[in-house]
């Protein structure tokens, strides 16, 4: 079986990782830490700017449009 952040288990319905998807990252070595919406956090400003390209560029009309997409909801939990 898969780890958990690959399957739907360990993905959060409002989009991003749950905490049993980001234990099973760290698991694997990853380091995930859970999103924050202080505009003032360093990791904030970045993933913004670095998803926000990503939606640009590497997903089509209809995914970037549909607010039930992955990176949509992304977006939306860390407050982009």
């Amino acid at each position: 079986m898969t780890a958990a952040w690959t399957r739907s288990e360990g993905k959060s319905p409002t989009g991003g990782l749950n905490e049993k998807g980001r234990q099973s990252a760290r698991a694997e070595g990853h380091n995930l830490k859970a999103p924050t919406k202080d505009s003032d956090n360093p990791r904030h400003k970045s993933f913004c700017e670095r998803m926000t390209g990503m939606k640009r560029k590497l997903t089509g009309a209809a995914a970037a449009a549909d607010p039930d997409s992955r990176i949509n909801k992304s977006l939306k939990k860390w407050g982009c």
